[in-house]
């Protein structure tokens, strides 16, 4: 076999060594001498060119039949819009039939309602309704405009002025909806080249907005003050452009997604020893951290000055709508213009930032409703400590109570699905409502799933027994089973 092949071959390789060897091979053009290597590459080249220059479709000569068209449309398969809808993203929420106080109706049925941020109660309260109503006979609904243009309302800067007033601050700005309080105000101020350090635990509308101020993120482990202290130095010792360009250190006062308090008082010490800037978001702090309620700087003594920039989101404690960003003047300013949540967004209807300010009034005339806050966290968490199979994370002053399985089954799925069959019997059983961390594939947040209990200051000593001993009971025999 080798012998024929060899043997096709030497014919062949003649032909190629007499073409090449012919006297046109060896032309001399303007006295340079052509070999016959050249005459083949320029045919190449010229196929080359040829097949660049055609056409990558022909159009059919004739154009097709009424058949054709239609045995062409039976085969075409048009793919689908959506991905496929698999069992993991599959869910059927609850209906609520009524206002989500301490107790609401859920599917027909009245149950005790620990899915709510509602931590000082104040959902259905008579001086809140009274408010909005006065508000809407006398503003209507909204403008439905955004500030910069004609939604500006005397209202809103009222209660610009009474959480600045309330906080301690120069001044704040109100934006329409809560969650993008942050994903606006992070893009505002930190821009591509600037360095953001953030804890690996901040909840997803942190996220989003981290990921839109296209800035380089740095995560550090979840509220763990030496790993934040080692990135910090790691990145000042590194990074030689850390010193001209703008750094920030973003964490929240309680988690979302476990209910730990942040240490502020070590990371103030590391933001001014590194020279950072501190983003703070109060959302689940304000109105229940301090004796007064303002937030984690009143908790741990911190000079409100020292803090950056800090958020928070009006439909927790508050029980309105809507969010805030307070800080300096020149803070503040410089999000009217540059802020994509406040300039592209309608503005907050007034009855609503109405009800912002009669709250905080209330809150001030009633500081016993934190004191009881913290006494219901207290009898819950007591309550749950009992609990073999599940373990409480989250910080003993924290009105979102986040427990834990014990055991992991070895996935976040595993223990995603184990938690939202526990908070399905509660609600089926005991009536008793409680939610999951239930988060999105975007969601970067590694910590481990759980049930969250949100404790309000409206919750009876029986509503805490009922949810600890349900927890307790549909717990064993889930983790059993």
């Amino acid at each position: 076999m080798a012998f024929s092949v060899v043997g096709m071959m030497k014919p062949a390789l003649d032909w190629a060594t007499v073409a090449l060897n012919a006297p046109l091979a060896r032309a001399v053009v303007f006295g340079v001498p052509i070999g016959g290597h050249y005459v083949v590459e320029a045919l190449l080249l010229v196929v080359i060119v040829f097949l660049l220059l055609q056409k990558s479709y022909k159009p059919p000569k004739r154009p097709l039949t009424e058949k054709e068209i239609d045995e062409l449309c039976e085969d075409w398969v048009p793919e689908s819009l959506i991905p496929p809808t698999t069992e993991e993203v599959k869910f059927e929420s609850s209906v609520l039939e009524s206002a989500a106080g301490p107790h609401t109706v859920v599917n027909g049925r009245d149950v005790v309602n620990f899915a709510s941020a509602n931590y000082l109660g104040l959902v259905g309260h008579e001086k809140l309704m009274e408010s909005c109503t006065a508000a809407l006979e006398k503003y209507g609904v909204g403008s439905c405009g955004p500030r910069g243009f004609y939604g500006t309302i005397d209202v809103h800067l009222d209660c610009e002025a009474r959480v600045a007033k309330f906080l301690g601050t120069p001044d704040s700005i109100l934006y329409s909806y809560g969650i993008s309080t942050m994903f606006s105000a992070i893009p505002a101020f930190c821009k591509k080249g600037d360095v953001i350090v953030a804890d690996a635990g901040v909840h997803w509308a942190i996220q989003n907005g981290l990921h839109l101020s296209r800035s380089t993120i740095v995560y550090f482990k979840h509220n763990d003050m030496e790993s934040l202290e080692c990135t910090l130095e790691k990145i000042t010792r590194e990074n030689k452009r850390a010193s001209k360009v703008r750094r920030y250190i973003v964490v929240e006062a309680v988690y979302q997604n476990s209910g730990q308090i942040a240490p502020l008082d070590v990371i103030i010490r590391l933001k001014e020893k590194f020279r950072f800037r501190v983003m703070l978001d109060e959302s689940n702090s304000f109105g229940v951290l301090g004796n007064s309620g303002r937030g984690l700087t009143e908790h741990y003594g911190v000079p409100v000055e020292k803090i950056d920039i800090i958020t928070a989101s009006m439909g927790h404690a508050l029980a309105t709508d809507g969010g805030f960003c307070t800080g300096s003047v020149r803070v503040v300013d410089h999000q009217r213009l540059s802020s994509s949540g406040y300039v592209f967004s309608a503005s907050l209807p007034p009855y609503l930032a109405s009800a912002a300010i009669t709250a905080i009034d209330v809150l001030e005339e009633n500081p016993h409703l934190i004191t009881t806050l913290r006494k219901n966290i207290a009898l819950l968490c007591k309550g749950l400590s009992t609990i073999p199979c599940l373990s409480v994370v989250s910080n003993p002053l924290s009105p979102l109570v986040y427990v834990k399985l014990s055991r992991s089954t070895g996935s976040f799925q595993g223990d995603s699905r184990l938690v939202e069959t526990i908070a399905d019997h509660m609600l089926k059983e005991d009536c008793v409502l409680v939610t999951t961390s239930r988060r999105s594939k975007l969601d970067k947040c590694t910590l481990p799933a759980g049930i969250k209990l949100y404790v309000s200051a409206a919750h009876t000593e029986s509503d805490i027994l009922r949810a600890s001993e349900s927890l307790k009971r549909v717990s064993e025999l889930v983790v059993a089973e």
